[in-house]
């Protein structure tokens, strides 16, 4: 990530010319030369200081760290009109998902001038790019991140009124139809299309994808590591660790056919039940737009959506015996068995019968809840989203789904839990974590590409969003 964010010192064509030139000359020295043509990524310098200063406090300030002003776009990084917030540590531009729960922060600390300006970003990239991408990066271009826009919104009309759906009706729709690009031309023979899938029933699913299949330039390495230990094609196994990073679960035994090994990853052949709440979520509250606006045949189409996505989201995921949702996978017509806390999402929005979320509560007790919160996985695989780590905008999600079905005692010991590990790593270290060990709350937590960043965005987000709730 390091080299993708550097930028280059005159024209791209000069550079490409002087490292064919050089690069067969003896002693030719790669570090050398990336030094003599690139411009490095600069630290944030900040004579910001955490020390002694109350957690709250601490957050509340460090927005003004974590802010970005608007940018011209040098490099590898696509411009912004407005400032916006970053995550910290390595991650120097914005993110998709992060963003949406670093917003319950900011409203918590009343900068609704701030999720004003990262909204009007994200309704940009709609405008100019057609949806947004993982990252304001030309690297993250044939890829999204979970659609979080229209929470995004409704996040802002509870500040501003509900004037502001309509306002950004025509992004909020302009993203749907990114995500079913391509469903009209589904049949029984040709079931899928990018991000759509037609199941056996004509019942119409999504999946993460990305529209390159060639190594992540921001991990090239890693990425052709992978696929040489992988039986599959290599632009198979490309395109579906692509497909994991749009997922935001970057990465997790959840996409991993075997359970345990990234070379079995197989990322494109799963409907994850969480993206499928997330665009239930959008097609209601673009049936709602369409009521408000006497929009006759656009009520009764997404009206038959929503049923339709709802009904399939419990037929294809629901598994009653075990008393969970889990993916489904499509190639296979079977579900994929992984517990993960994705099975929260048809809680969040409303989605499980009560007997259901019953049955599920006992399940987040028995195999997820721990010390420092909840894990995103009861699986030990070495990835960064699997055991023993804790993710901020997962316990948001269970704390959340579980309030929505009155398991209020169970949902406060996860904000608990979650908001002491928090205060602990703070109060030794000064910093917030991207992540932590919620099993054993006296280790930092590992795994996955690189190591833990400070900052951080979505945890203090999220910190401060469960803190106002207590």
């Amino acid at each position: 990530k390091f080299f993708v964010d550097c930028i280059p010192s005159t024209d791209t064509a000069i550079v490409i010319k002087a490292y064919e030139q050089e690069k067969g000359q003896p002693g030719f020295d790669l570090k050398k030369f990336i030094g003599n043509w690139f411009i490095f990524p600069m630290a944030v310098d900040t004579v910001y200081q955490s020390a002694n200063k109350p957690i709250s406090i601490h957050l509340h300030e460090l927005w003004n760290e974590l802010e970005r002003a608007p940018d011209h776009g040098t490099g590898t990084l696509i411009p912004l009109p407005f400032p916006y917030i970053v995550p910290g540590g390595r991650f120097r531009e914005v993110y998709y998902w992060d963003s949406y729960f670093t917003m319950l922060g900011l409203q918590v600390s009343k900068r609704v001038d701030i999720i004003q300006n990262m909204v009007d970003n994200f309704a940009y990239l709609l405008n100019e790019i057609g949806f947004i991408p993982n990252g304001n990066r030309t690297y993250y271009l044939g890829r999204s991140q979970p659609p979080f826009f229209t929470l995004m919104v409704e996040l802002l009309s509870e500040e501003k009124g509900e004037a502001v759906l309509l306002q950004y009706l025509p992004q909020i729709e302009k993203e749907y139809w990114f995500w079913m690009d391509g469903e009209n031309n589904l049949s029984a023979t040709q079931n899928t299309f990018r991000r759509v899938v037609q199941l056996p029933d004509g019942s119409i699913l999504n999946r993460y994808w990305d529209d390159n299949d060639t190594p992540r330039p921001e991990a090239y390495a890693e990425d052709v590591h992978i696929a040489t230990k992988s039986r599959y094609k290599a632009q198979d196994v490309y395109r579906h660790i692509r497909a994991a990073a749009e997922s935001g679960w970057d990465f997790s035994s959840r996409w991993f056919k075997d359970g345990e090994h990234m070379e079995t990853i197989q990322t494109t052949d799963i409907i994850p039940v969480d993206l499928n709440c997330l665009l239930l979520r959008t097609e209601e509250v673009l049936l709602k737009m369409y009521t408000l606006k006497k929009e006759t045949d656009l009520i009764h189409s997404f009206a038959d959506r929503v049923n339709k996505r709802r009904a399939a989201i419990q037929h294809y995921c629901w598994n009653e015996t075990s008393g969970f949702y889990f993916d489904y996978q499509h190639r296979e017509n079977k579900q994929t068995g992984c517990y993960t806390l994705a099975a929260v999402y048809p809680l969040f929005f409303s989605v499980a019968a009560t007997a259901q979320a019953e049955k599920l509560a006992a399940i987040i007790v028995a195999k997820f809840l721990q010390a420092g919160g909840v894990v995103t996985t009861p699986y030990k695989s070495g990835q960064q989203w699997d055991a023993p780590n804790g993710w901020a905008p997962l316990q948001w999600m269970t704390y959340k789904a579980l309030k929505n079905y009155g398991h209020a005692s169970l949902a406060d010991q996860i904000r608990h839990n979650w908001t002491s590990i928090n205060e602990t790593v703070y109060n030794s270290t000064g910093k917030m974590m991207e992540k932590y060990n919620v099993t054993d709350i006296a280790t930092g937590a590992g795994g996955g590409e690189y190591p833990n960043q400070d900052g951080f965005g979505w945890t203090n987000g999220v910190y401060l969003a469960l803190i106002s709730e207590a």
